[in-house]
């Protein structure tokens, strides 16, 4: 990749500054966790794996950093550290999975005796493997998906699923970028993905960043696309999926999933094992983040709606599982009846 999502350093975590894509490529340094948690809620990094990258760096910043005397210090430290990188997004499962895992660490590694230095070093140590980790993921979800996609077509994208969205490579944008690996030849459709515009911004510049044939097209025109024919496929990511398939992705993309179900499309959904919710029975109990009315009230810090008109701003929207072909995951290919086939993957990766 020409660029990188998020890395360590011995000054903080650095992040490109999604909010000034593709106008302004900007890297700066979060020192300290509530930067880094700041820097989460305010979608400087976005993306369920890429977020639960960050909030595991920014563990891992904040107990290096703590001015802890003791252990029952630091340990009350800790939890502050988790506890406000929890709230940031609520429904990005990645999160919630990547603090766990850093609470289980902390917790087998803070007895007492042990030093601050040397817990620090172990999670930081923790975090940079979930960030290796990630990318080997999306590898391996672009070696399966790869092969459910034509030798030459069309392939609609919605939101940004790419290696901004993760630690690299991608999980929908790694399907394409493993194909077109592949010497498959295909061109993308990238949804605007309103009001944030992450397709726009974000698919359209890393695509062509890797001169993969990349057009862009408003939310609305997606259906008259598939009418006529042109589209072949459609791939995206999702911040959480249920036990039984129901998918949690970027407002929009509910209406996609209709749309290709009534143009017999396939429409696939890519996303790490990680993004699994499988204590969740579906998608009605996903919890849906309500962002900023300014992100629908402004574009480009111009205000389009009048002023007083209140506004809707969901962050997300539930696909059923019905309207998904397949579920791409780093252990393998899911397929309906989904209740079944995660479940087959999960125990199998046990």
């Amino acid at each position: 990749m020409s660029f990188k999502t998020i890395e360590w350093t011995d000054e903080g975590v650095r992040m490109i500054d999604q909010r000034k894509l593709p106008a302004v490529e900007e890297y700066p340094v979060f020192k300290n966790y509530e930067e880094v948690a700041t820097a989460i809620r305010a979608m400087v990094i976005r993306g369920a794996p890429a977020i639960g990258v960050a909030a595991a760096m920014g563990i891992a910043l904040g107990v290096r950093d703590s001015k802890a005397k003791n252990l029952a210090e630091l340990q009350g430290d800790f939890k502050l550290i988790t506890d406000t990188l929890a709230s940031t997004r609520p429904t990005a499962v990645n999160l919630f999975w990547a603090i766990d895992r850093m609470k289980r660490l902390f917790r087998e590694i803070a007895t007492d005796g042990a030093e601050q230095r040397t817990i620090a070093e172990r999670l930081i140590k923790e975090a940079l493997a979930i960030q290796t980790e990630d990318i080997e993921s999306n590898k391996r979800i672009g070696k399966f998906g790869q092969s459910l996609l034509p030798d030459s077509g069309t392939i609609l994208t919605h939101c940004n699923a790419g290696a901004l969205a993760t630690a690299g490579y991608g999980t929908a944008l790694g399907v394409i970028r493993a194909a077109v690996e592949n010497g498959k030849r295909l061109r993308v459709l990238a949804d605007e993905t309103r009001p944030f515009l992450q397709g726009a911004r974000l698919t359209a510049w890393e695509l062509w960043k890797d001169s993969i044939d990349v057009r862009v097209i408003s939310d609305n025109m997606a259906g008259s696309f598939m009418r006529q024919g042109l589209i072949d496929a459609v791939i995206v990511g999702a911040d959480r999926i249920a036990a039984n398939g129901d998918v949690a992705n970027k407002i929009g993309t509910y209406p996609v999933a209709v749309l290709a179900k009534q143009h017999e499309i396939p429409f696939y959904v890519a996303a790490p094992f990680s993004t699994l919710d499988l204590k969740m029975p579906d998608g009605s109990h996903i919890p849906i983040e309500e962002r900023d009315p300014a992100e629908v009230t402004h574009i480009g810090g111009v205000r389009i709606v009048p002023d007083g008109v209140s506004v809707f701003n969901p962050a997300f929207d539930v696909t059923p599982h019905q309207f998904i072909t397949a579920i791409i995951t780093d252990r393998g290919v899911a397929q309906p009846p989904y209740a079944q086939s995660l479940m087959t993957l999960r125990n199998e990766g046990i």
